[in-house]
């Protein structure tokens, strides 16, 4: 289990970005993180990520307070993320950086597998290289086969979505979906996406800063999708998700 203590995200003492968020992040789970623009959804990811240090608050992962732990020593406690602007790298194949993510030389079969799997054509780009030839969406795809190779147990994806096409966006809803069937680690997804929030187990709202709505999917998935104009109908959630 992943559990996020009293989060503040507070780097020049001025504004609160995360303002004492707690959660609980169940092992075998697809949990999606929603809520308006600068709300503080993908700060608290990269602090989950170790990307950013939080200025008070802890992290535990399996019991253990991993706060203060680079991404590096979180990648191998089994914390992948996958970035909604990802790195790229100069020099490195798609072959080889997806055997790193592995772990091990990977066989054409299985490089075509995940390839396939997020919308990728294996035999035009298992040897390219992962440079600015690539395409955002492009590069996008492989990032996230990357992360589906790690075999983590907690992978975290910001806004997957964005800047790939409908094929390949069907694709990855079917993966993310096979992930979640085998509840062998738990998925974070950063999504305004209709499809990928009726897909999870549950959905937090993350907003100003702190935590808004939570519960099941089938509890907040309603609120999220009611159009009434009124200001408190029980029902819907007045904010731009």
């Amino acid at each position: 289990m992943l559990e996020v203590k009293d989060i503040v995200f507070d780097p020049e003492g001025s504004r609160r970005i995360l303002d004492g968020v707690t959660l609980q992040i169940p092992d075998g789970k697809l949990i999606v993180l929603t809520g308006p623009n600068g709300g503080g959804k993908t700060t608290l990811a990269k602090v989950i990520a170790g990307i950013n240090v939080p200025t008070s608050g802890q992290i535990i992962l399996d019991g253990e307070d991993i706060t203060a732990l680079d991404p590096t020593e979180r990648a191998r406690k089994g914390v992948a993320f996958a970035f909604q602007q990802p790195v790229r790298f100069k020099g490195i194949s798609v072959r080889k950086l997806l055997s790193l993510a592995a772990g091990r030389e990977l066989t054409d079969e299985e490089l075509g597998k995940v390839l396939t799997d997020v919308g990728v054509v294996p035999e035009q780009y298992m040897d390219r290289q992962v440079d600015t030839k690539l395409s955002g969406g492009e590069i996008k795809r492989i990032e996230i086969a990357s992360v589906l190779l790690r075999k983590a147990k907690v992978m975290i994806f910001d806004e997957p979505e964005a800047g790939i096409d409908l094929w390949s966006f069907n694709n990855l809803i079917r993966v993310f979906e096979i992930i979640r069937d085998r509840r062998d680690c738990s998925l974070i997804v950063i999504s305004h996406q209709e499809r990928i929030l009726s897909i999870a187990d549950e959905i937090i709202m993350i907003q100003n800063g702190k935590v808004g709505l939570s519960g099941n999917r089938s509890s907040i998935f309603p609120r999220l999708l009611c159009k009434n104009e009124c200001d408190d109908c029980g029902t819907c959630v007045r904010t731009e998700v």
